[in-house]
């Protein structure tokens, strides 16, 4: 599945506003530095002047060496470093921010295209459940245990510490994990909070909901017109750094569909590349309704979590509407 060029042309005007904000504010620091550092907006001009007078005498015919231009300006670069540090200014504040540095808000890397890039085409083509949205209000600065008692609290607690391995080890270490539990005790919380950590480490993430991934899958399948969208969107489910299936059940199932998760998840295994499943059925309930061979990949190839204890939805919901009742 390719982008259309107005898809293509939007993320690349996000990039060009991303830089444009980003020269604006480095504008406003450099601005707030000659306004509150005496002489420093001086050296700014010296170091101006310097390179276009030697560049003059250059096209003049002068023979000049170079190195005597680079001293030049390394100690106008080391004076005005002194007096921004002597103002209690840091080292970096004059440097250009970035929200990828690696790219530097180009969305490129030489000639290829950067994980942000690959990222923002997951999002724009995948990601009708708007992960990025989702991650402000599922992140593990909200993740909070008061709703946990006991057993619950113990499976809580081991579940966002085999989480957190997951995330610290993602970089070398190939790994699944499987979610289970009853309505409402967070295994979709949790699962989003783990994409946010590798969201910010650079990595590829497509999150679909168990319905959502099917249906898109049906439609392609079924549309002869789509074949090549259809191989497309294989490649990119198989070869994404973290696929996340969020509620399998809930979707109607069907041969189909038995017959894709069989696919997808033994692809995926062969490519090593990474799943989290959540979903509200138990093992036996998971055994029963997919094939034995799901069944086995599944408990074979994923470290299997559960969550149990109150639906914290619906606690959520009353504690809500009580406080708005006072």
């Amino acid at each position: 599945m390719a982008l259309t060029n107005a898809q293509y042309d939007s993320i690349m005007h996000e990039y060009e506003e991303r830089r444009s904000l980003h020269r604006q504010e480095l504008e406003e620091r450099l601005q707030s530095v000659y306004d509150n550092v005496d002489g420093y907006k001086e050296l700014d001009d010296q170091t101006a002047s310097a390179s276009v007078e030697f560049g003059k005498r250059l096209l003049s015919g002068e023979r000049l060496d170079r190195s005597l231009l680079k001293k030049q300006l390394a100690e106008l670069a080391r004076q005005k470093s002194v007096l921004l540090s002597e103002a209690g200014y840091s080292s970096d504040y004059l440097d250009m921010g970035y929200t990828c540095q690696d790219c530097k808000d180009t969305g490129y890397i030489g000639n290829e295209k950067c994980h942000c890039f690959k990222q923002k085409i997951i999002e724009t083509l995948y990601d009708k459940s708007n992960l990025r949205a989702l991650t402000r209000s599922n992140n593990f600065r909200k993740m909070s245990d008061e709703y946990y008692q006991g057993e619950d609290l113990k499976r809580f607690i081991g579940a966002r510490k085999a989480a957190e391995d997951f995330i610290n080890n993602f970089d070398h270490d190939y790994q699944n994990l499987f979610i289970y539990g009853t309505v409402g005790t967070g295994k979709s919380f949790l699962s989003i909070c783990v994409a946010d950590e590798l969201l910010k480490k650079g990595h590829s993430v497509i999150y679909f909901s168990s319905i959502g991934l099917f249906e898109m899958i049906a439609e392609s399948t079924f549309d002869y017109k789509a074949k090549d969208e259809l191989r497309a969107l294989y490649e990119d489910i198989y070869n994404c750094e973290l696929l996340i299936i969020d509620d399998l059940g809930s979707e109607r199932i069907t041969n189909l569909v038995t017959s894709e998760l069989f696919s997808l998840l033994n692809e995926r295994d062969n490519r090593k590349k990474s799943t989290i499943i959540t979903t509200n059925f138990s093992l036996e309930g998971l055994q029963q309704t997919y094939s034995d061979r799901i069944f086995s990949r599944i408990t074979s190839n994923f470290r299997v979590l559960k969550l149990s204890g109150p639906d914290i939805r619906n606690k959520k919901k009353i504690a809500k509407k009580e406080s708005e009742e006072f």
